[in-house]
């Protein structure tokens, strides 16, 4: 697949790794490949709430970043162009956690049935984040406590994959921060 060619994700057909369309992928809820970023300052992540013009879950608040890679892009690279694409941030420095699975019906008929290669990144308060308003439309610091008290109160305010994270996934992305 060429770059000409952004929408085409890498899902597993038949068995098979098979460029799809993203959508295509969602409403059939074909399993493929997805990233996650985290960026943390100390026990603060960064969350953003989707654009409403976002295809599905818009509007509802969910990890730093998150995408598909497009057809032959490594994860890391993945990651790396979502966070400056997404929130305008570059230069951070990405560590691999997890890798992880989850299904989860995301509404409109659409399912993330997600392997996902989950990143942390390092960073201060200070750092200079300029939301895409065609992807983001707000975003905020939280301490991980915090995050997830709201997410136990309101969770129909975040994203199911946030949810699946912060239940399941917490000691392998965050470490000691998990306090699990």
């Amino acid at each position: 697949m060429s770059a000409a060619e952004p929408d085409m994700i890498p899902a597993w057909v038949d068995g098979c790794l098979t460029p799809v369309e993203k959508l295509e992928a969602h409403l059939h809820g074909l399993r493929h490949k997805a990233i996650s970023v985290f960026v943390m300052d100390g026990d603060r992540v960064l969350i953003q709430q989707r654009a409403l013009g976002k295809y599905h879950t818009p509007g509802l608040w969910a990890n730093t970043c998150c995408t598909h890679p497009h057809w032959e892009e490594g994860a890391e690279a993945c990651a790396t162009r979502r966070l400056a694409e997404e929130l305008g941030i570059t230069g951070l420095r990405l560590t691999h956690r997890d890798r992880v699975e989850y299904r989860a019906e995301v509404g409109a008929g659409l399912i993330e049935h997600e392997v996902v290669d989950i990143f942390t990144a390092p960073a201060g308060s200070t750092l200079r984040v300029r939301p895409n308003p065609d992807e983001v439309m707000a975003v905020r610091w939280v301490p991980l406590d915090a995050l997830r008290a709201e997410v136990a109160r309101e969770p129909g305010r975040f994203t199911p994959w946030l949810r699946i994270y912060l239940a399941e996934h917490a000691p392998a992305i965050f470490g000691d921060l998990a306090g699990a």
